[in-house]
This record gives structure tokens, sequence and C-alpha cells, in this order.
């Protein structure tokens, strides 16, 4: 029993000395308390509209609905003008209007019939009808008393030689009229949730902290924000939820550039922290000697093209340097990053220390391993693989020969950071499609060895303004060649009533040996979309095909999408329909034609990088993008630049710029911070001067210490970039 008491007792202390790790360093100052009371706290909000609010501002159903600050960042997405005030013979037609009126008479419909109520209300130069389609007529009568002066604003029509009002936005008396804002915000609401509900609100937030709200102290360094207007944080809420004229809610109005540059500079002072932090933390030194680095190219049919070289002498210096490596190598579909990666991989086996591999799905595991395998024969380099499907005594045998240091590189899923995965010495890890993986996930895979350098690679060029923004904490090389070898792809649009040409060209190309994916966006039919599903197009290709038609998606199970895989790089089928599960690391060269169906359906990344399984082999290669119209503006620039260009460098500026930040980067699904305020295909400019100044700020001031220190502490709490905090305060 003492020793049950003694272990719950421990576990006792390792919670609590968790939950201060987590917790007690990185407390939120009390002065911002205000601004982090619930909703609920608000006058007129109670817990059902607490959590409406809470869904419109993009917070999760279970995180307990919206806060005082969350309404206060929920900027308007436009404006009412109810400025204009005239007479009703001057009044514009088909524009909001806001006039003074004499009610003169009501015209109610008649007893169960739909027709409208009516009000006729005038001024001393002419009339108007008031139209009230299922009103309540009691409201009506109250609100419109015949007699009396009444002011109603919304958009005045002609309808049948009349002037009319349908159903006017606003019906006030003297004092509402002083409460009605001359241009009123209009803010992105949600399902059961009005946009008066909204409003109202949000202007209680703003009441709120204006009332009981502290005073933020300037966190910005003026010598260095080189704006012509720049308000203060307070003056910024003010001028964006009361705008005296519509353009003062615009991504370039002073208040807009102040918040966004707010934003951008807590996101940039982390990252520099992180930065500065990970500077500190001693690496180990790994130097190899180049002998079987120098076997692995000797075996290459071609020469590393100089952005490979450039990069993978950049990774070895920081390899050779006393400090941890974090390195990002982004480059284009086949650039080249795996043959970077397996180089330095190599190196650090020269050097004595293990290094791992880590993919996001099994398919491309497996594919890394197959290639890796073959470019590393004859060098003496011991590779295993490791995915969630091991089991047994296989497993068991694979875990202690890795442990025992006979297992130099480690390839594999998720699987690699398990508890029971221990390694003899893990100096590299190497993480493949990183934006796929949750930064704790990288962190459990780099606490596998002592000092363990990263290297994160992505075959989804990102535009330079999403480097500095989300990978600021790390040095980043860039392949922007593509190896020899690699062919154009001729890209095409077709309209999908045209889908039999297609299945024509394919049988001229099945009668030369070739071979074909054909990708649907859904696993099963949809009644919500008209989109094809990937088991209906299987079945309608196998009726003319035959067997020479495999099926893959990610509902198969692993040994299923193994077997399909091999099916087709062997050509016992010759047509593979799948879903986007072959968008990464499928790699069969004798594979020439790629066919999207829907492509309209599909981001600018996904198409690239599916286009990009093609190409791969010295045969000509084609791409066809089959499209559902009519289509979107989105849509057609799209495909217009899948058209266009291969560059997929180019091709992520346009997709971030149709699409924005978190949606390229996926940052819902990766953990990546998105921004509220911030619109990078804007602000990339305030992006710039904020990099700049937060690190100023970090060199003069490491650890954000004194009156400005404080205010910058301050700065990061209110956009939540706490984990920087905790680094300050861990030391």
């Amino acid at each position: 029993m003492r020793e049950i008491e003694i272990r719950h007792a421990a576990l006792d202390f390792c919670k609590r000395v968790e939950f201060i790790l987590k917790m007690g360093p990185a407390m939120r100052p009390s002065l911002l308390d205000p601004l982090f009371a619930s909703a609920e706290s608000l006058q007129g909000v109670g817990p059902k509209t607490a959590l409406l609010l809470g869904k419109a501002v993009g917070i999760a159903a279970n995180s307990g609905g919206a806060r005082v600050i969350d309404l206060l960042f929920h900027l308007p997405s436009g404006t009412i003008d109810r400025r204009e005030r005239p007479k009703i013979a001057e009044a514009p037609l088909d524009r909001v209007v806001t006039l003074e009126v004499t009610v003169v008479e009501h015209r109610p419909p008649p007893a169960r019939s739909k027709a409208p109520y009516r009000v006729l209300v005038e001024d001393e130069t002419g009339d108007v009808l008031l139209v009230f389609f299922l009103a309540n007529p009691q409201w009506i009568e109250r609100s419109l008393p015949r007699g009396e002066k009444r002011w109603v604003s919304g958009k005045l029509e002609l309808w049948d030689g009349y002037r009319q009002m349908v159903h006017p936005d606003r019906v006030l008396d003297a004092q509402g009229l002083a409460n009605l804002p001359p241009v009123e915000p209009i803010y992105p609401t949600t399902e059961g949730l009005s946009q008066k509900q909204i409003a109202k609100a949000i202007e209680a937030a703003f009441a709120y902290f204006t009332a009981r709200g502290p005073k933020l102290p300037e966190w910005h360094d003026l010598s260095l924000v080189k704006l012509p207007v720049f308000p203060s944080f307070s003056d910024a809420l003010k001028a964006l939820h009361h705008p005296a004229e519509p353009n003062a809610i615009g991504l370039e109005s002073p208040g807009r550039l102040r918040l966004a540059l707010d934003e951008l500079l807590a996101s940039q002072l982390a990252l520099a922290l992180m930065r500065g932090k990970r500077r500190r933390m001693a690496g180990r030194i790994a130097q190899g000697d180049g002998r079987l680095t120098a076997k692995i190219l000797a075996g290459l049919p071609y020469r590393p093209t100089p952005c490979q070289e450039k990069a993978l002498a950049e990774i070895k210096a920081d390899l050779a340097a006393p400090r941890r490596m974090l390195r990002l190598l982004q480059g284009d579909v086949g650039s080249g990053k795996t043959l970077v990666a397996l180089l330095a991989m190599a190196g650090m086996v020269e050097a004595g220390r293990q290094a791992a591999l880590m993919a996001p799905t099994e398919i491309l595991a497996r594919q890394h391993y197959a290639n890796l395998s073959a470019l590393c024969e004859n060098t003496g380099l011991r590779l295993a693989l490791l995915t969630g499907r091991d089991k047994g005594t296989s497993r068991a045998k694979r875990l202690a020969a890795l442990a025992a240091g006979e297992i130099d590189i480690l390839i594999g899923t998720h699987a690699l950071f398990q508890e029971d995965v221990t390694f003899h010495d893990l100096g590299l890890a190497v993480v493949d499609e990183q934006h796929r993986f949750g930064v704790h996930q990288r962190l459990a895979l780099s606490d596998k060895g002592e000092a363990v350098d990263i290297l994160v690679m992505t075959a989804t060029p990102i535009p330079r303004t999403l480097v500095l923004t989300f990978f600021g904490d790390m040095e980043v090389s860039v392949l922007r060649e593509k190896p020899p070898g690699r062919q154009k792809i001729d890209t095409r649009a077709l309209p999908i009533e045209r889908i039999d040409e297609v299945v024509d060209g394919l049988h001229r190309l099945l009668a030369k040996g070739g071979r074909a994916y054909w990708v649907c966006p859904l696993v099963e039919e949809s009644e919500l979309l008209d989109v094809a599903a990937v088991e209906a197009r299987f079945e309608d290709l196998t009726s003319i095909f035959g067997t020479k038609v495999g099926l893959l998606h990610g509902k198969m199970k692993a040994a299923e999408k193994d077997a399909a895989m091999a099916a087709f790089a062997s050509g016992e089928t010759r047509i593979l329909v799948a879903t986007t599960v072959i968008e990464v690391g499928v790699d069969v060269p004798e594979a020439t034609v790629m066919v999207i169906e829907h492509a309209e359906r599909f981001g600018l990344a996904q198409l690239h990088q599916l286009r990009g399984r093609v190409g791969r082999g010295p045969g000509q290669s084609s791409c066809l993008l089959l499209y559902k119209g009519p289509l979107g503006e989105i849509a057609k620039a799209r495909i217009a630049i899948m058209r266009e260009s291969e560059d997929g460098f180019r091709i992520a500026e346009e997709d971030l710029r149709l699409r924005g930040e978190g949606d390229v980067l996926g940052t819902k699904q990766s953990g990546l911070p998105g921004f509220r305020i911030a619109d990078l295909s804007v602000h990339a400019q305030l992006l710039t001067l904020a990099r700049a100044e937060a690190r100023q700020m970090v060199e003069d001031n490491p650890k954000l210490e004194g009156p400005q220190g404080e205010a910058l502490r301050l700065l990061l709490n209110l956009f939540e970039r706490r984990e920087a905090i905790r680094l300050l305060d861990a030391g």
C-alpha cells in the first residue's frame, strides 16, 4: 500500500509540475483580464448568444464562446452610409437614405390576406410608402403612430410610379436618431445571429473596453514605424468600430494598418524569441568525411543542380556548427529535395550518428524507402522502414536493431515518435511535408536523441511573405531548378461535357502502352455536391477498360493501397482512379497523363501537386483539367494560371492572392497561427516592417525587461503568443 501511495504522490507531483510549467510562467497579466472576460459579462449577452458570437468570430464550439477581445478584433467587413438625409423630392433612388417624415396613414391588408402592410409618410416636398411583408401590425402601429414625426432609413425605390421603402432598416424617434451611427459598420456573422445582435454585442464590448479596459502602453518603437498616420491601439479600434466614413474600415486605413502591424509584430516577436532561444541551445558538431556521400553521388546518372549543391552546403555548415539546426528546405515538385535530404543524412551517419525521415502517409514513407534504398545500393548504408502496420516480432527486431545502432537511417510515418521507438544516437531528423505535422509531433521526434538537428521539407512552394510569417525561426534553403530529365507538361482545360473525348484519348494511350491517373474529389457520392465520386468513376472506366483500371483512396486498408500502387507501378493496371491521396510522393515515371475531374473544386496548390505526378519519365506528358461550368472568377483564375505556368513559386503567390494565408498553409490542420486582422496579400510591407522591428527589439532587449519589455509582453499576451512568454520565463 505504501508503494502505491508513493507512486500516486509522485504522479500527482508530476502533474502539478506540468501544470506549473504550462501555466505558471505564462500566466496572463491581470491587467488584461477585462479584455479576456467572457462575452457573457456584457450587457444583453447570454450563454447561447455568447456561443453564437464565438462561432461568428471563429472560435471552436467547445471553447466556451466569445470573449471581449474576440469581439473587439472582429472587424467590420462593410458599412452602410446613413449620412445622406435629403428631402423626399430630392432623395436619390436605389440608395440608402435617411428621411425625416410625418406619419400620415396606415393601410393594413385585409384579413387573412398575404398583401403587405403599408404606411404613408410625407414631408413638405413629397410622400413615400413604407412597405412591410408579414410584419407584426402591433409593432408597426407602435413604431409609426399617426401624426408623429419619425426618421426612417433604408433603400428608396420606385414602384409603379410611387416612391417606396420596403422594410426600412431603421424606424426611429428623435432619441433613436441621436444614437444612429452616420456610417454603420456591417460585421461577418453566422446562422442564428442577426446583424443587429452582433453589432449590439460588439458595441457593448467596445463600451466595456472604454469603461473598464486597461490603459495600454505603446509597444512599438515609433522611431522604427514609418507610417504617415499611426493612431494608438484604442483609437484604432474606435476608428474601425465607429467609422467616420466608409473607407475608414478599409485594409489600408490607418486603424486597420495599426492593428495589422500589432498582430504582425506579435507574431514576428514570438518567432524572434524562439529563434534566439534555439541559437542558444547547445548542439553537437557533426562533420562527416564524405565517403558515403561520394558513393551516392557516384551512382547518380546526373550531377546535382546548383541549387541542390548550395542547399547541401548550407545544411553541412549547420551540422558542423555548435548549435542545433532548424532549417526549412522548400522546392517545387520534382526539384530534388529527397536527394538533398539523403546526402544530409549520409553525412550524419559519416559522423557516427543516426538519421530519421518522417513522412505523413504510409504510401509516401514506402516510396521514400524504395527510392532511397536504390540510391544507397553499394554504399553500405543500413536503411529500415517503420510504419504503424509493423507489429509483433518483426517490429521488435527492428526496434532492437535501432537501439543497438545497427540501423543508420530509419524511414517511417508517425510511428517514429511513439514511446517505444529508441535510437542509439539520433543526430538528424528530416520531416517531409512538414505542414501535415503539428509542431508537437516535430518536437517529439527531436526528443528521440541528444541535440537533434531538424530539417523540414515541403514540396509546396511557400510565398516569401508566408515563409517570413510562419517559418521566421528557421533558416531557409530553396530549390528553384528541376534536375535533368523532368519534362514540360502540356496542360489543357476541358468542360466536363467533353469527357467522351478524354476517354477516347485514353484508348489511344493504352494502345501505346501508356499509363494515366484519373483524380476525383470525393470517395462517395454526395447529395450536397454534384461532383464525381472516385468509386463511381472507377466503375464507369472499368466497364470500358476492364481490369486495366485500378482504384486508390484514403478509406482503403494499407495493404489494399500498397497492392493498388504496386499494380499501377508494374503496369498490371494502366489507369489509376484515385483521390488526392496521390497528391504527394507517388512516383511512377511511366505515367504520362493526369486527368483531374472537377478541377474547379481543387485549390491551386493541389492542382500543381497532382500535375507533378506526371512528367517524371522520358515520355511527353499532359494534364487535363475537366471542369463543370459556369466557372466562378476564382476558379477561372486558378485554371488560367495552371495553363500558363509550371512555376510552383509563381503558383504559390497566386494561391496566396486568391485564397489567403490560412488556406494556403492549412493552418487549421497544422496548428500554425492564422491572422484575424492582417491580410498578407495587402500587408506584406507591414510584415517586413514588423520583422525588422522585432529583430531590433530582441537584439536590444533579449529578455524583454523594463517598461518597453513589459509593453511587448502585453502585446504577446494580447495576441495570444504565449509560447514566447514561456520561453522568456523559462530562461
